[in-house]
C-alpha cells in the first residue's frame, strides 16, 4: 500500500509541480528514508506523530547532511503529508506546526563532489609525501573517519584483504568501515613504496608517519590539508571534519539508508530516542560500494 502512495506522492509531483527528473529522484530518496524510519519504530506514514519527524531530522543533522539538504527534506516530508491530507488518506498532518528549526542553518559545510575530486587530485603523487598524502584525504573521505580516527590508525586495524578498516573511536568503541576501491589502491601504494621510506624501524606501528617517521599530529594533518585546500582554489572552510560531513551527504544524497551511514560514522544512536543496532558488515561494503562516489 505504501508503494502505491508513494508511486502517486512522485505523479503529483510530476503533474502539479512539474519538477525536474533530478529533483524527483532526491524526493524519491528523501520520501524512502523516512519511510524506513518509520518503519523501524513500528510505524506508517498515516501514524507518523511529530516527534518521529523531528526525531528524523535530529538524525539527518548528528550525521552531518548538509543543511540544504535537510531543508529539502524537510520541505519534501511536509509536502508529502499533505499530499496524504489532501487524497484523504490520513486526518492529520504531523509536520503542521513545526517550523525548520534555525540551528540547522549552522552545520557545517560540506564539498561537493567536483571539489572533492579536486582536492583529492593535488597531491604531487610522483613524490613520497605526494602519494602519503593522497591517501590520507582518500581514507578520510572514503571512511568518513574524524581526524582523531584517522591518525591514530595501526597497521594491524588495516583489514586491506576484507576492504574495511578497523577504526576505535569515542570511548574505545570499536567498528568495521568500508574503505572503497579508490581509497583501497591509494593507501596500497603507500604502504608498498612510502611508508618503509618513513619508518624509522623504531616499533612504530602507526599507518600514516610525517618525515621524521613518527605519528602524524592533528596540526600536522591540518597544515597538510590546508595547504593542498589553497592548491585546489576551493574558496570556502575546510577543515578535516568537512570531509566527514561530505562523505555522510554524499552516501545520503545518493539514497543510502541512515542507519548504514549512523554506523560507518560510529554514532552509537540514530536519533535521541532510538537505540543502536548492528548492521551486517557486508552489508556495509555494499552501501558503500553502491552509493560512495569513490567507492
Amino acid at each position: 500500500m505504501m508503494t502505491d502512495y508513494l508511486t502517486e506522492f512522485l505523479n503529483f509531483l510530476v503533474i502539479e509541480r512539474g519538477l525536474s527528473q533530478n529533483t524527483i529522484s532526491a524526493y524519491e530518496n528523501d520520501i524512502k528514508r523516512y519511510v524506513r524510519f518509520l518503519q523501524e519504530k513500528g510505524r506508517n506514514p498515516v501514524e507518523a506523530r511529530q516527534e518521529d519527524v523531528v526525531s528524523l531530522f535530529y538524525a539527518l543533522k548528528d550525521v552531518g547532511l548538509a543543511s540544504s539538504s535537510i531543508a529539502r527534506n524537510f520541505s519534501t516530508i511536509r509536502t508529502f503529508h499533505k499530499f496524504l491530507r489532501g487524497e484523504g488518506l490520513t486526518k492529520s498532518d504531523p509536520t503542521e506546526y513545526l517550523d525548520a528549526p534555525k540551528l540547522w542553518k549552522k552545520l557545517p559545510g560540506v564539498l561537493d563532489y567536483h571539489e572533492v575530486e579536486r582536492l583529492l587530485g593535488c597531491p604531487d603523487i610522483s613524490t613520497d609525501l605526494g602519494l602519503r598524502d593522497r591517501a590520507m584525504m582518500e581514507v578520510l573521505y572514503a571512511c568518513g573517519l574524524r581526524i582523531s580516527e584517522l591518525i591514530a590508525l595501526r597497521l594491524s586495524n588495516l583489514l586491506l584483504d576484507q576492504g574495511c578498516l578497523r577504526v576505535f573511536g569515542k570511548g574505545g568503541k570499536e567498528r568495521m568501515v568500508p574503505l572503497g576501491r579508490s581509497a583501497a589502491h591509494s593507501i596500497g601504494q603507500y604502504l608498498q613504496s612510502v611508508r618503509p621510506k618513513l619508518d624509522k624501524a623504531d616499533g612504530n606501528d602507526f599507518v600514516f608517519l610525517n618525515w621524521r617517521g613518527k605519528k602524524l599530529s592533528r596540526m600536522g594533518f591540518w597544515k597538510i590539508l590546508r595547504k593542498h585546500v589553497k592548491t585546489s582554489g576551493i574558496t570556502k572552510p575546510v577543515s578535516p571534519h568537512t570531509l566527514r560531513h561530505s562523505f555522510a551527504t554524499h552516501l545520503l544524497e545518493g539514497g543510502a539508508d541512515l542507519r548504514a551511514v549512523q554506523e560507518m560514522l560510529g554514532h552509537a544512536d540514530i536519533s535521541t530516542t532510538q537505540i543502536y543496532t548492528h548492521i551486517d558488515r557486508e552489508y556495509l561494503k555494499e552501501v558503500h560500494r553502491t552509493f560512495h562516489p569513490r567507492g
